[in-house]
């Protein structure tokens, strides 16, 4: 089969199958083979199976099934799922798997016990929904790579004290380390965005021993409840005043200080302050 990212490809595709990129879905199609091929290359494992989550037309799809041990790919547009089980009829590596990603019970997931890459290119309105439900999954998962809007890439990465430190950028630095692989940028899609895309993995990483990690995940997400609010003012709609005030003592963090001022570790401190005082 032809490489379906390029513009002829793509083209052809849509025509025949009487397709229009869905803007409630966020589908644009990648029309550079060379890009898709590189992230694909990056993210699996020939020993491990790929989920893709919104393969569209399939153009990342073909590349992954070189790559990985098996690709499963979960498509929510109905229109497209007649269309890719026509393009991949006779590829025995891929499945394509329907309905919402979001709500299925990954138990119920023939990929469930087996180890795992994930990869997929996010549209902006989904892609933290998304990720969270993947971050606090019990899949094995060995790496994650994804396509996101530049600014959203650059929000993971970002380091305390800067404009784009929010608590995704927390959450996200606890449990994987991140590699920026490229930047995409908006020429290479079909429709084009408006703004430039970026490719990041994250690799998962050894965790920092805690006692409830879904309970540091909220803490974090209360102290950022407010940007301009100071983390006290942000934490005592949810935790006790006087506890609060032990634990940021305790964890050398100033009364007015604000949780864009703490990094990773600050906040793991804070977190254990919390829970024992």
């Amino acid at each position: 089969m032809r490489d379906i990212a390029t513009v002829t490809m793509t083209n052809e595709i849509l025509e025949r199958y009487d397709l229009k990129a869905k803007k409630k879905f966020g589908q644009n199609f990648l029309i550079d083979a060379n890009i898709v091929d590189k992230i694909a290359k990056n993210a699996c494992r020939s020993d491990m199976v790929c989920i893709e989550i919104g393969p569209g037309i399939g153009s990342l799809t073909q590349k992954l099934a070189l790559y990985a041990k098996k690709v499963y790919a979960h498509e929510i547009d109905e229109q497209l799922l007649p269309v890719l089980n026509d393009i991949f009829k006779d590829e025995p590596k891929i499945e394509i798997i329907p309905g919402d990603f979001l709500k299925i019970d990954f138990k119920d997931m023939p990929y469930y016990d087996e180890a795992l890459v994930v990869c997929a290119n996010l549209p902006y309105y989904i892609t933290t929904p998304i990720l969270f439900k993947l971050f606090e999954s019990d899949l094995q998962i060995d790496n994650i790579t994804v396509m996101v809007q530049k600014e959203v890439a650059d929000r993971f990465r970002a380091t305390s004290g800067s404009s784009d430190y929010n608590a995704l950028s927390v959450i996200v630095q606890y449990l994987y380390d991140l590699k920026y692989l490229m930047t995409v940028p908006k020429q290479v899609f079909n429709p084009r965005p408006q703004v430039d895309s970026a490719v990041i993995t994250f690799k998962q990483k050894e965790r920092i021993p805690l006692i409830d990690q879904s309970a540091f995940f909220a803490l974090v997400k209360n102290a950022f409840r407010a940007r301009r609010k100071t983390l006290y003012n942000n934490l005592k709609e949810t935790y006790d005043p006087s506890l609060i005030l032990k634990a940021m003592a305790n964890s050398g963090i100033k009364d007015n200080a604000r949780a864009q001022e703490l990094d990773l570790m600050t906040f793991v401190n804070l977190y254990e302050e919390m829970t024992d005082v």
